[in-house]
């Protein structure tokens, strides 16, 4: 696992998915995709809590910095990572579940064309999430887990349960 400050090298060609998370659900929601990214070069962005270097252990991680709720120093270094990252890993696509650490990388990564993923969490069925808010003019592809979300984000594709 990396600090922030120096972004790791990668293993192989070509261009990797950047899995963006914070801990928690929201880490638990990327790795129920695990079938799908874990062929794939792919580098994470996650704050080093416990939870998270349990969960990623032999991953390549870039640090990210935490918390991002109300945290004005934070969205601002996580805006440098993300510009950062992303042009230096020049990732194929970017893919979040959130929460705060994913909007910097949106934005960055729209401005830099790159595709981006949000997926809605599970557990907010009735209103949308804050990040999900904050991210959507900057996602390319919304995924929702309950029929009920898409009230809230009819261009999403409903995926199902994921966890």
């Amino acid at each position: 696992m990396e600090t922030g400050t120096h972004i790791p090298s990668r293993d192989s060609a070509g261009a990797p998915v950047l899995l963006v998370t914070s801990q928690g659900g929201h880490l638990a929601h990327l790795i129920a995709l695990r079938a799908w990214w874990e062929g794939r070069d792919r580098l994470w962005v996650a704050p080093l809590t416990p939870d998270v270097v349990d969960r990623l252990g032999g991953e390549r991680v870039v640090s990210s910095f935490s918390p991002t709720t109300r945290n004005l120093l934070n969205l601002v270094r996580n805006a440098a990572l993300a510009v950062r990252v992303l042009r230096h890993e020049r990732p194929a696509m970017v893919v979040s579940a959130g929460a705060g650490v994913a909007v910097p990388f949106f934005v960055a990564a729209w401005l830099m064309r790159i595709p981006t993923v949000f997926i809605e969490v599970y557990d907010r069925v009735d209103t949308p999430t804050m990040t999900g808010r904050l991210c959507g003019p900057f996602t390319t592809r919304r995924i929702v887990q309950w029929q009920s979300q898409l009230a809230f984000y009819p261009d999403a594709s409903l995926v199902g349960p994921l966890l």
